[in-house]
């Protein structure tokens, strides 16, 4: 949390009293509102409905959406903390950061603001330049440097620099996420992206050690089929003494059936009905029922 100066804190003052906030609801969204270039501001607090963004203009969300008289009070607040801060009398540059936008507004983060004592954590590097858009939640500030091509995003006082390659940012937006950055995004005219589909160009200055190479794999040893293991021959068994020849004698004849006696077509019938239900109970097979049936058949 920033310290507030003394004319930061007759602000904040004034402000709550005239709005029924609190002075730390009021010194939250001051911040916010700075962060934001005095034009938009992303906020969390639960007097102001909890998660919530405006931009000047009338364009406001906050988590609950439905409550048009908070709505119109965190409006007004925003409005005359953009005004205050846009006063010559209150805002004065410290040393030499200073830039201006579009409308005229000295964008400047909480720190260089003659509202809040001067904190060297909270600045930006010098080598970036000055930022379009900014803006800050929690823990977290994020800028676009043009003049650089740079994405500067600080978490908890640790500061990663991306390189922005060709796109121009006019925007961020903020989520809910496991992990911080991947819950902010960037607008740019090719779309949608996190900072972590940009290349990391620096953390806390410090340029990130290059990846090594990958390593060839080593050749593997070829394997070699082992030579097949030689069996020993079989032994040939000694001749032995020729063994007389046994002639059996010729098995009689059978004898020739009975000619069957003649069945009517009633008893065949039945039969066959029997057969087919010692085949469904799996006495018979398919085969042996077929056989049987065409044997009772051929006598009708």
């Amino acid at each position: 949390m920033a310290q507030l100066s003394n004319a930061g804190q007759a602000i904040v003052r004034d402000l709550a009293a005239r709005h029924g906030f609190s002075e730390d609801a009021v010194t939250h969204m001051l911040i916010a509102v700075n962060n934001g270039g005095g034009t938009q501001a992303q906020f969390d607090h639960w007097e102001f409905g909890g998660m919530g963004q405006w931009s000047m203009g009338g364009m406001i969300m906050i988590g609950d959406m439905f409550n048009n008289f908070l709505k119109g009070r965190v409006d007004a607040l925003c409005n005359d903390l953009s005004n205050a801060l846009r006063s010559d009398s209150v805002f004065q540059p410290v040393g030499s950061f200073q830039s201006q936008n579009q409308g005229g507004f000295q964008n400047q983060a909480y720190g260089n603001s003659s509202f809040f004592v001067q904190d060297p954590k909270q600045s930006w590097p010098a080598d970036l330049g000055q930022p379009s858009s900014q803006g800050a939640q929690n823990d977290m500030r994020y800028a676009f440097f043009p003049s650089t091509r740079r994405l500067a995003v600080s978490i908890g006082g640790r500061t990663t620099v991306y390189d922005a390659g060709d796109h121009q940012i006019g925007g961020f937006g903020q989520q809910q996420s496991g992990l911080a950055t991947d819950g902010l995004t960037f607008s740019s005219q090719f779309g949608t992206y996190r900072p972590s589909d940009l290349p990391v160009i620096s953390v806390d200055g410090v340029a990130p050690a290059p990846q090594a190479a990958p390593q060839p794999h080593a050749p593997q040893p070829t394997y070699q089929q082992p030579d097949p293991v030689q069996q020993p021959e079989p032994v040939q068994p000694a001749e032995s003494a020729p063994q007389p020849s046994y002639q059996p004698e010729p098995a009689p004849a059978p004898a020739t059936p009975a000619a069957p006696a003649v069945q009517s077509e009633d008893d065949i019938l039945e039969k066959i009905e029997r057969l087919g239900s010692l085949r469904e109970r799996g006495i018979l097979t398919d085969e042996e029922f077929t056989a049987k049936k065409t044997e009772l058949l051929a006598r009708l």
